[in-house]
């Protein structure tokens, strides 16, 4: 019959013009003399696709074409129908009804086979079409990764003899049995069921009777179904991986970290392999990395407003800058992306890391050993006598590392590092906890970057999502400030064979970048929460990785839900507004000469004032810290004295002979009546205005401030005066 069927198709062909006849009788005559269907000869030599040659098959032979990944297949087929026939016979079994065995093939089985598969199973065979891929799909799927081949090991292999070797713990056997073909072909089909899956790690975990394989495909762990046989070879599979990277197999009761290159379809990959003691064996996870990688700032996921931030902070010439997020956020590739905009022949780049994660040729690389007494701070002592213009510290952990890190950004370098931390914010007061001093952190630091990976939607199955609630445009309009939702169309995949019916493929990555200015800069001096800094940067036109993910939401790069699964909320982002008004050098009032429409202070509304205000006069003196404007001399730096036109427990009101640039700091003393000890805070000029000249004999300013760094203690001493003397 398979000849039969092999000429049809060749006649079908030829008569639709597809195929000359000299070429089809070669094909033929190939497929007579070799074992393979002659409709896979037709697709090798590119002459007929696949799914062109099934659907003629399905037509002239009246048998159905299914796509087999969605057809559903019960557990107990496969319990019935042996792994040893469906892997021999190329078929995949669908379904059992009246006796009749419906299975699944990807070129017409001629009857010998077709009896022989009656004979030996007790069916009658009813065949369906589906493409060769699939079918080795869902043989993997309900029969187990590898299964083939643990099959054939075992036919080969006495159960006695498994179960001696299994309970040795000699080395010489262990590795014997590592090494044989079969153990080898097991693990290197692990590792490229992986790469064909598009995995970044590999985790094979013993568990009590049984292995679990999973793969992490885009950030997400995805079981790959493994046959139960596979415990019994799960220690040569431990010592087969063991060997190809160089670590130590007898050991078992300590963790052990090690490396190894392999090939696969032409593409080097590099495999870092972890292997942890579990109560049952030792537990494996492999990375996954490509030997050589490109790194492309306009390829990480950048908005056009980003990228000019990200071109910018790269040509700092000293600095330090800071990328934050939790594991596996994609830290390490902006770094490596960063670098790569600098790599240069006039550029020396050092970096110390753990591990080294990809290899770039032009850029000195470290890799941290502890169990020598290397680790970063050490290295980082040592990378500064190799004279680099710019360094890249993998993590900074410790107060020592931090410090050495900052104080070599102070002297002329620029430093790449990571943090971990939620959100850019939380990076100041990372530092700060670890024992850094603030005016080192405000002086040093030029931007901390935050970010996540989600994933992204799969381009050849994306459609319209229009199931999704108006809430959740609702919430996208009200976070990106946007007046209507009639315009905000959302987006899914509906899986398709090449997101292995995910939804997904790959992923691009969300920021918020918090540029340290001047403004941001007072903040952490007086050592402001990652709140109020937030708040503040947010007023100065940050956006948030929750806005950011929106705005890719809005593009149809992925969907509602990733961005919410790995953002907070805007409304848990909004907290108690800062004390400090934001105001740029352009919005300054410059006074004029004319008279204000009053004089003396301006009492503001009650209701939109947190405490009470006296209007009243109580002596105070101050000293300017910092300098903002250029006309001060070294004589408005001394400490000088006057009295308030008014006072509150939140900041007051006072007379200047001269004008006070707006975001000055004042170090300010305040003598309240009846009090021993003066209050002693830090105090920014929020409003400047001009006194009335014709009521007053001297032109002179008022200058309103709001309080930093009172203490508690002291604001509600101030707030029971103002309250007392108001009574």
């Amino acid at each position: 019959m398979a000849k039969n069927i092999d000429k049809l198709l060749a006649n079908i062909l030829v008569d639709k013009g597809m195929i000359s006849p000299e070429k089809i009788d070669d094909m033929v005559k190939e497929a007579e003399l070799s074992s393979r269907p002659f409709s896979a000869i037709l697709a090798e030599q590119g002459l007929a696709e696949e799914g062109k040659i099934l659907e003629i098959l399905s037509q002239e032979l009246k048998l159905p074409l299914i796509n087999l990944r969605e057809t559903p297949i019960e557990k107990s087929i496969t319990e019935m129908i042996p792994l040893k026939f469906t892997s021999y016979y190329k078929f995949m079994p669908v379904k059992i009804e009246n006796r009749v065995l419906t299975i699944a093939v990807a070129y017409p089985l001629d009857v010998k086979t077709q009896d022989e598969i009656r004979t030996q199973l007790g069916y009658e065979v009813q065949m369906a079409l589906a493409y060769e891929g699939d079918i080795h799909e869902m043989l993997k799927t309900h029969y187990g990764l590898a299964a083939d081949t643990i099959n054939k090991i075992i036919s080969k292999t006495p159960r006695k003899q498994m179960e001696e070797a299994r309970a040795e713990a000699e080395v010489e056997d262990i590795e014997k049995l590592a090494e044989e073909e079969s153990v080898t072909k097991l693990v290197n089909q692990i590792i490229i069921e992986a790469y064909k899956r598009r995995a970044t790690d590999i985790h094979i975990e013993p568990y009590r009777g049984k292995v679990r394989l999973r793969y992490r495909i885009d950030g997400v762990l995805h079981n790959a179904p493994v046959p139960p046989e596979m415990t019994h070879f799960y220690s040569s599979i431990l010592s087969r991986m063991k060997i190809i990277s160089n670590l130590n197999i007898i050991e078992r009761r300590l963790p052990q970290d090690g490396r190894a290159t392999v090939k696969v379809q032409d593409q080097v990959i590099d495999l870092r392999i972890s292997s942890v003691p579990t109560p049952y064996a030792e537990s494996l996870v492999i990375r996954l990395l490509p030997s050589k990688m490109t790194f492309d700032l306009e390829k990480l996921g950048l908005s056009k407003n980003d990228l000019k931030i990200f071109a910018e902070l790269v040509k700092k010439p000293h600095g330090i800058i800071f990328v934050t997020g939790p594991t596996g956020s994609g830290k390490s590739t902006t770094l490596y992306t960063c670098l790569s905009q600098l790599n240069k022949d006039k550029t020396k780049i050092v970096t110390i890391e753990d591990p080294i994660e990809y290899e770039m040729e032009g850029v000195t690389q470290m890799q941290v050993l502890p169990e020598i007494g290397l680790d970063f701070a050490m290295g980082l002592r040592s990378m500064l006598r190799h004279d680099p213009d710019v360094i890249m510290i993998g993590e900074v952990r410790d107060h020592e590392t931090a410090e050495i890190a900052i104080r070599v950004a102070l002297t002329g370098h620029l430093v790449f590092s990571t943090l971990h931390t939620n959100d850019a914010a939380s990076g100041v007061v990372r530092l700060i906890d670890i024992g850094l001093e603030p005016y080192l952190v405000a002086t040093s630091v030029e931007a901390f970057i935050a970010q996540r990976l989600v994933r992204s939607i799969c381009p050849d199955c994306k459609v319209e999502d229009t199931g999704q609630p108006e809430e959740i445009k609702e919430q996208i309009a009200k976070d990106l400030g946007l007046r209507t939702t009639y315009k905000i169309k959302l987006y899914k995949g509906k899986g398709c064979k090449k997101c292995n019916s995910t939804g997904f493929f790959g992923r691009t990555a969300i920021y918020e970048i918090l540029l340290v200015d001047n403004v941001i800069q007072e903040l952490i001096l007086r050592r402001a929460s990652s709140d109020e800094i937030k708040n503040v940067a947010i007023q100065r036109g940050m956006h948030t990785l929750r806005q950011d993910g929106w705005s890719k939401v809005l593009d149809g790069i992925t969907t509602p839900e990733e961005v919410m699964n790995l953002t907070e909320t805007e409304d848990k982002q909004q907290h108690k507004p800062s004390s400090i008004v934001v105001k740029t050098e352009a919005e300054v009032e410059v006074p004029q000469k004319e008279p204000a429409p009053e004089t003396g202070p301006k009492p503001a509304k009650k209701n939109r004032r947190v405490y009470a205000r006296l209007n009243t006069k109580v002596n105070i003196s101050y000293k300017i810290v910092n300098v903002k404007s250029k006309s001060l001399g070294p004589k408005d730096l001394k400490e000088q004295y006057g009295t308030t036109e008014g006072i509150s427990a939140g900041g007051l009101q006072f007379v200047s002979n001269e004008a006070i640039s707006l975001g000055s700091i004042l170090e300010l003393k305040i003598d309240l009546p009846d009090a021993d000890k003066s209050i002693v805070c830090l105090a920014r000029v929020l409003r400047v205005e001009l006194r009335d000249e014709e009521t007053q004999a001297k032109i002179g300013f008022y200058i309103s401030v709001c309080f930093l760094d009172i203490s508690s203690a002291e604001r509600a001493r101030l707030n029971k005066y103002v309250e007392e003397e108001l009574i």
